[in-house]
């Protein structure tokens, strides 16, 4: 069945069958890998995108429930890489081993998106995604620092230091 789609803000279409995961329609259609493939049953995180600007995973999300929506992969979050949780993920040294990173970066910058001064028992409970690695403290760390860049580009551009 074909299916139009709205991914990183370029329509698409697709031919696959209604209860074909996201994430494959994602990672082996649209040849978007940055998404990763993890545990298969939504838990781990590592395929998490954003559905209309939320945190959402990919990997048990029917092709189907996304006609409409808007979704965002990691490759579009920004530009130039240059997106805070980006920014504050390189400043922090958050990634060790990286698998799960990109799920990770989508569901902090959907979080700060939704509350941009969070404290660390909102992230604890925000962020359920798994790392191996355990890397939760640098994410945490990361998320800080994110919310500080955002702040401080808001009170940049608030006073028109472009």
């Amino acid at each position: 069945m074909q299916y139009d789609l709205t991914v990183n803000e370029q329509p698409v279409r697709v031919d696959v069958d209604e209860d074909t995961p996201l994430l494959w329609v994602i990672r082996d259609n649209l040849r978007l890998t940055g998404t990763k493939f993890g545990c298969g049953i939504a838990a781990c995180g590592a395929c998490t995108v954003h559905v209309d600007g939320l945190a959402t995973r990919s990997c048990v999300l029917p092709v189907s429930a996304v006609v409409g929506k808007r979704i965002t992969t990691i490759e579009h979050l920004s530009e130039k890489g240059d997106h805070p949780v980006q920014q504050a993920w390189k400043e922090a040294d958050v990634p060790q081993c990286g698998y799960c990173q990109s799920g990770m970066i989508m569901a902090a910058a959907s979080l700060l998106a939704g509350n941009p001064a969070p404290d660390d028992a909102v992230i604890d409970t925000a962020m359920t995604n798994i790392c191996r690695c355990g890397t939760y403290n640098r994410v945490r760390q990361g998320i800080h620092r994110a919310a500080d860049i955002i702040a401080s580009r808001q009170s940049e551009e608030g006073s028109g230091n472009d």
